[in-house]
């Protein structure tokens, strides 16, 4: 339940699984093949990462491999080992006892709170390069808030006016949708998913399974790596459901995290 409700959301809000489309558009529309981007890494399990450099991964610190984990990271249908997970210091893992209070009593303030002051981020060390595909930039601007962004993941899938389908796989085939940024703080950048009246035409959220998952922008044909999925709010009518219009998913706000992803490659002695 935890990978949930963190992206309720790995935690309550409630955490992040696949892309949750428009209910007025034809899901064929989002479906792209696992080609189109190959810097996408499946985490064990499941939840994302994108390959930042040959031998790192970068994902959401609740979805990252857990210690003694003896599992591989997917990238472009290549398995690779794990070396070292580097969990950002300010990670707080949330208690179980937060997410089941908010489900008895209905109300996910106290998680939302929770993880607004937590630093959701990591760093996976492959024990060999990746070849062949090309890392990810970092975005290292402070103008996120307004961007059309691009979300991708393998996560469930639903329609916003339905939510997340029941049983839907959290690993699944590759969708692709979009959204506009539409705040940010110190940790996080954040959208909203809206309805068809005012929404883009490939309008989505990522829902179960999409944890760690990248938001990206296009920049001189290159992608940078603006966010990670890691939790979302809902709308009071579904407040500890995810996928419904109106929803707001948080990421982690890499712009900020830049320089301690650095110090940490730095440091590493296969840098």
């Amino acid at each position: 339940m935890t990978r949930w409700l963190l992206l309720a959301l790995t935690a309550l809000p409630l955490s992040a699984a696949a892309i949750v489309i428009r209910s007025d558009v034809d899901d064929s529309a989002y479906r792209i093949p696992a080609t189109a981007f190959p810097a996408l890494a499946d985490m064990p399990g499941e939840g994302h990462g994108v390959l930042i450099a040959p031998r790192w991964v970068l994902t959401a610190a609740h979805a990252a491999p857990m210690d003694g984990m003896d599992a591989d990271v997917q990238v472009n249908g290549q398995a690779y080992r794990v070396a070292r997970v580097f969990v950002h210091p300010g990670y707080r893992r949330m208690p179980d006892a937060l997410g089941q209070a908010a489900l008895a009593s209905g109300n996910p303030g106290p998680i939302h709170a929770f993880l607004a002051a937590s630093d959701d981020i990591a760093l996976v060390e492959l024990a060999a390069p990746v070849h062949g595909v090309a890392p990810v930039h970092l975005y290292r601007g402070h103008d996120e808030a307004g961007r059309v962004a691009t979300l991708v993941g393998k996560g469930a899938t639903g329609t916003g006016s339905t939510g997340l389908a029941p049983g839907a796989s959290h690993r699944g085939v590759l969708r692709r949708a979009e959204n506009a940024v539409t705040g940010g703080n110190d940790r996080y950048v954040w959208y909203r998913f809206d309805g068809p009246a005012g929404g883009l035409p490939l309008e989505g959220v990522i829902g179960g399974g999409d944890s760690g998952s990248p938001l990206l922008i296009r920049d001189r044909d290159a992608w940078q790596l603006i966010g990670l999925g890691s939790w979302i709010t809902a709308v009071p009518e579904h407040a500890l459901e995810a996928g419904y219009y109106g929803q707001v998913v948080h990421n982690v706000r890499v712009s900020r995290y830049a320089d301690w992803i650095d110090s940490v490659m730095r440091r590493s002695p296969q840098h």
